[in-house]
């Protein structure tokens, strides 16, 4: 709050008597509530670092230690084997002046028990680093536990007993291995031998080979050189190459979205669902300043996450530049900005000090709704620069932005919380075409207007005119499931903890003497708003390019899946490939987005799905082979894909070591045509899971109408889909499927059908042979269009 009052905390006139100086004490009030809350948040890290410092132990574990060490002397014994008496020769010399030989022998004991306390904490973080270090457990299977895993699990609970913070296992959390150059090649010609033709992979083989032989050892060593020195050897490239570095629109390229519930709006008072909405988000963002939420988990385990990409979730703005954009982060702010009706506004969350109620966020919410000023000139479309290339949002914003009432209105947006867009459109499963009206809720979150999101900042909320929200996120500072659990945090809260009147407005007191919401100044010159134009032109091509699906699947879950004993992550990715192959007549390379957070700074890995054994089974299915043998097959194929997907999870995996191999060779000044030619080869079907992580916040059983849409993303090749699919409850799959009217082979809603359709003919396959056993012939699948 004090930046908003400093201009008018002091004023002052020079008169023929001296200065006159003028208080406004109002303003010195808010002035020191906004201190004091700041203190009290640096006492609150102070204090969690400490607690950090010493996890696995606690703090009170030093006066334990002290205690025992103090009575072991009492009762005549020498528990330091002389090392007391040591450190009590070497105390200085003012000391012994000043302590008595008793006070002497107190303090060298206290340091020796200090040591001895820090000792045990480095040895038991060690331990702990050793047991999360080890993976086999995930490749035994299911019901065949081993000893050593058996062993291993109590151990850790052992050390993991204590209640941790957010951020308490990452200095234990080990570190990415590199995998080794044989090992990875032999797993990348693998996955590519069922996409090439015979003199194709030979050609692919001998590149291979050559590397190997070559320069690929070379490259290694480097590599492994970096992951001795960095945290994570991947994690620093990936998000500087991959995002930072692109300078294409980050809009519908690497922006993706979350979805609201499916069937419930809990009310549909705009400004109502904003300030409960708002100020969910911003109770998540206490949680993570003080390191209140639970560390995540693999999931029905002890075993943590890494909770590194919690840190950039507020406060952060992605800044564009001429060859590489930068990730900016506050540690704190006290606002969120706002956009409505081609406005921006400034609107202060706290008060004295306290998070504003929802009840007030709503009254300050309807105010921006209610003022009546128009937009200044150039500032309605202003966004479009965040949508557009980023080198000329760079050089515009270096010219224009870099001084001045515009520097001053774009630092508000960049600083705040998060951006929040009040939406004049009404968007949900409603009226008398509610699937249609799913696709355009899908596209409005993932570009709106093109101009009425700021899509540089970590995230975007937007609330419509019928209560409905949703969110847009950049993606260089963390992945979906760090989003999704926020997001999952969110609709939670707002519905079940915060709730609303009868009248569907948020709860609780209103102050009517709050300060209205600052609307933001400009002086756009003509040159911005020419690029503005140019901009928008480039985005408005590429979101009326692309063609999104979303269709939630009720015939069956994952409860009917695990029922045939089959994961359910394997069975859906299986289905995609039968109705890829239904849908083009042939395989594809496919993406499958896999964690790697076991590790310290650990993002993804790809789970490269389209494998020799799931290809095979297509084959036999779509060939009319027999049930017996088609089952046999589609089994064998689930194991291979969760094997994959191991591998990918303990850093085994294919890509990003490619990846990192590939900068190396860049570093160097050194081609290397295979490594080439493997980053060029285009993801046609690009997926990802979406991951219900807090199930016991909706409470499914008693709430079964509160269920998650989950969220999606574009294309990532121009002649592909893009696929997201969120599990919900025993019943339901929600699938996200994106694709470009561009390309003329390429339909969302039919690839959507193919989906549907190969889920249940697989599921049939499955429980005939479960119940029968029949042997009989399966039809042959032939390619259809619906």
């Amino acid at each position: 709050m004090a930046e908003a009052h400093q201009a008018v905390a002091f004023q002052f006139t020079i008169t023929p008597e001296g200065i006159d100086l003028q208080l406004s004490y109002q303003a010195l009030h808010q002035i020191y509530h906004s201190g004091v809350r700041s203190w009290k948040k640096r006492v609150s890290r102070i204090r969690n670092r400490v607690i950090k410092g010493v996890y696995p132990a606690s703090p009170s574990s030093w006066l334990f230690v002290v205690i025992a060490i103090l009575a072991t002397m009492y009762m005549q014994s020498d528990p330091s084997m002389g090392l007391i008496a040591k450190i009590q020769q070497h105390l200085p010399l003012s000391l012994h002046v000043s302590l008595s030989l008793q006070g002497q022998t107190m303090l060298s004991a206290l340091v020796f028990s200090t040591v001895l306390w820090l000792s045990i904490i480095l040895a038991l973080r060690f331990c702990l680093k050793l047991l999360l270090s080890y993976h086999r457990w995930m490749f035994e299977k299911h019901g065949r536990i081993s000893t050593t895993t058996k062993v291993w699990v109590t151990l850790l609970r052992l050390l993991s007993g204590r209640k941790p913070l957010l951020y308490s296992y990452q200095t234990s959390l080990p570190h990415l291995p590199v995998p080794t150059i044989k090992d990875t090649l032999s797993r990348y010609l693998e996955s590519v031998q069922p996409l090439l033709t015979g003199p194709g992979f030979e050609r692919m083989t001998g590149l291979a080979n050559q590397f190997e032989s070559s320069l690929g050892n070379r490259l290694q060593r480097y590599l492994k050189l970096k992951a001795l020195w960095a945290t994570n050897y991947v994690s620093d490239w990936w998000e500087e190459y991959i995002y930072l570095r692109s300078r294409g629109p980050i809009m519908v390229n690497s922006n993706y979205y979350g979805m609201d519930f499916l069937y419930v709006t809990p009310t549909s008072v705009q400004a109502a669902r904003a300030g409960n909405t708002i100020t969910a988000l911003l109770l998540y963002r206490r949680k993570v300043n003080r390191e209140e939420l639970k560390p995540s988990r693999v999931p029905g385990t002890v075993i943590p996450l890494c909770a590194a990409q919690c840190e950039r979730m507020f406060n952060t703005t992605r800044t564009p530049g001429v060859e590489t954009d930068v990730l900016q982060h506050w540690q704190d702010s006290e606002f969120v900005a706002v956009y409505h009706r081609g406005r921006y506004f400034r609107l202060w969350v706290y008060h004295a000090g306290r998070l504003l109620s929802p009840r007030e966020i709503q009254f300050q919410v309807q105010r921006i709704l209610e003022d009546p000023s128009p937009p200044q000139p150039g500032e309605e479309k202003l966004g479009a620069l965040t949508a557009g290339d980023r080198i000329p949002w760079s050089e515009m914003r270096k010219r224009h932005f870099s001084a001045g009432v515009n520097r001053r209105s774009l630092d508000v947006i960049e600083r705040a919380a998060f951006f929040v867009t009040l939406d004049e459109e009404e968007q949900g499963m409603r009226g008398d075409d509610p699937a249609g009206n799913l696709d355009r809720y899908a596209k409005s979150l993932l570009h709106g207007k093109c101009y009425d999101r700021w899509f540089d900042k970590s995230f975007s909320i937007i609330i419509y005119k019928n209560g409905k929200n949703g969110l847009n996120a950049e993606h260089s500072w963390a992945d979906a499931p760090t989003v999704a659990h926020l997001w999952e945090y969110t609709l939670a809260t707002d519905a079940f903890q915060l709730g609303y009147t009868e009248g569907g407005h948020c709860k609780g007191e209103v102050d009517r003497t709050l300060p209205h919401p600052q609307r933001l100044l400009w002086d756009i010159p003509s040159e911005v708003q020419e690029q503005v134009s140019r901009s928008l032109a480039v985005a408005q091509v590429l979101a009326d390019d692309v063609h999104c699906h979303i269709f939630p699947f009720r015939d069956f879950g994952k409860g009917r899946i695990k029922q045939l004993r089959i994961s359910p992550d394997a069975f859906i990715q299986l289905s995609l490939q039968l109705a890829y192959y239904r849908d083009r007549g042939g395989f594809c390379l496919t993406y499958e987005a896999s964690m790697t957070r076991l590790f310290r700074e650990g993002r993804t890995e790809t789970v490269r799905s389209c494998s020799n054994e799931s290809c095979d089974f297509v084959k036999a299915l779509a060939g009319g082979e027999g049930v017996e043998q088609c089952r046999q097959l589609f089994r064998q194929a689930a194991e291979k894909h969760q094997n994959l997907y191991r591998l990918a999870m303990t850093g085994d995996g294919i890509d990003r070591h490619l990846f990192c191999l590939y900068v190396v060779s860049k570093y160097l000044g050194v081609d290397s045509p295979f490594l080439k030619e493997v980053l060029s080869e285009p993801w046609r079907l690009s997926t990802s899971q979406t991951p219900l992580q807090q199930i016991e916040l909706f409470d499914l059983k008693n709430n079964p109408e509160f269920i998650s849409l989950g969220g999606g993303f574009g294309p990532v090749a121009d002649d592909g889909y893009g696929v997201s699919y969120i599990i919900v409850g025993e019943d339901m799959i929600n699938f996200h499927v994106s694709s470009k009217h561009s390309f003329s082979e390429t339909d969302s809603h039919r690839f959507g059908q193919q989906i549907s359709r190969a889920l249940q003919d697989i599921v049939a396959l499955l429980s005939s042979a479960e119940n029968n056993g029949a042997v009989s012939k399966c039809p042959p699948q032939t390619k259809k269009t619906l």
